[in-house]
């Protein structure tokens, strides 16, 4: 008997100016483009308890540590994942 199976899908696509982009890689550059305006317009000083000492900081500053943290976590993560997922099979 013949199995009607879907058809298989590669990662959503749209063209722009005549290149393939995936949908994921649109959605962060807009992501990081919004993350990079709201830095920006914050450029005011903010005091920051680090346990004992306080430190004054520009806000963009604090931001952009905060972004980066971030960003190298989540790195981490997919990177975990992709190996247990791997080791899994």
């Amino acid at each position: 008997m013949a199995q009607n199976a879907p058809p298989q899908r590669g990662p959503s696509k749209l063209t722009v100016k005549g290149r393939d982009m995936r949908l994921r890689t649109i959605g962060f550059i807009v992501l990081a483009g919004l993350a990079i305006w709201f830095i920006a317009v914050n450029t005011g000083s903010v005091s920051i308890r680090l346990w004992i000492p306080t430190v004054t900081l520009p806000l963009w500053v604090v931001l952009t540590v905060t972004l980066l943290v971030g960003i190298v976590l989540g790195i981490y993560i997919a990177r975990r994942r992709a190996v247990r997922r791997r080791a899994g099979r």
